[in-house]
């Protein structure tokens, strides 16, 4: 019954999410949701939501449901999960559903209950095996490294929430840090240095295009 299941892979990150599909990446989307503040529902995702960032009413508001890697809305965050799988241009085009195999990379420093959160979460959108892989050891593997190697590899990681810091070999993880100083740290640093140094407010939005045009 192959053919009734899919293998994908889903790196949830604080500033954007990726969904890797027969080895091609099929989704990145910013992580966030756009809420209506009446009625709790949930009215935009994803790039759409992206788009109202710093330009909604009092009505709506845009929130990020992973905060430092891991679960902080468990709804929102169900529920962009749940639309992003269902924007997979090959799964669309099937008349049913595919019960899901997936692999879904963590930050290293998470605890048992945020681990428990990510597979509640991809349980109900139709994951039939889920696996949890730590960022660092993916990244390893992404760019090539032999880690069953009897030496040590450091890998640094740096996304939106964390920066994660690991030492790998011999297929495990020898120690690890995982530091709250990353991409949303330097871009507040970017809005408040162009508040005070020039008088002049910029949104987030913003500060992120500085921050990828000239920081890299």
């Amino acid at each position: 019954m192959g053919f009734l299941t899919e293998e994908i892979a889903i790196d949830l990150g604080t500033a954007n999410t990726l969904i890797i599909h027969n080895d091609k990446i099929v989704v990145d989307s910013p992580s966030i949701v756009a809420l209506d503040r009446r009625t709790n529902k949930i009215i935009a995702i994803g790039e759409e939501a992206n788009m109202m960032q710093g330009k909604t009413h009092e009505n709506v508001k845009t929130i990020r449901p992973l905060k430092d890697g891991v679960i902080a809305d468990f709804n929102a965050s169900e529920q962009m999960i749940n639309t992003l799988i269902k924007s997979i241009p090959s799964l669309k085009k099937k008349f049913f559903t595919p019960s899901l195999k997936m692999v879904i990379c963590i930050p290293s420093g998470i605890t048992e209950v945020e681990m428990r959160a990510v597979k509640e979460s991809a349980e109900r959108v139709n994951g039939k095996e889920i696996y949890l892989i730590h960022e660092p050891m993916a990244a390893a593997i992404g760019i090539g490294i032999d880690i069953m190697q009897p030496k040590g590899n450091m890998i640094i990681d740096i996304g939106g929430g964390t920066t994660e810091i690991a030492v790998i070999a011999l297929s495990g993880i020898v120690c690890d840090k995982s530091v709250k100083i990353a991409g949303d740290v330097f871009t507040n640093d970017i809005v408040n240095y162009m508040r005070s140094k020039h008088n002049l407010y910029v949104g987030d939005r913003t500060a992120e295009k500085i921050k990828i045009l000239i920081g890299s």
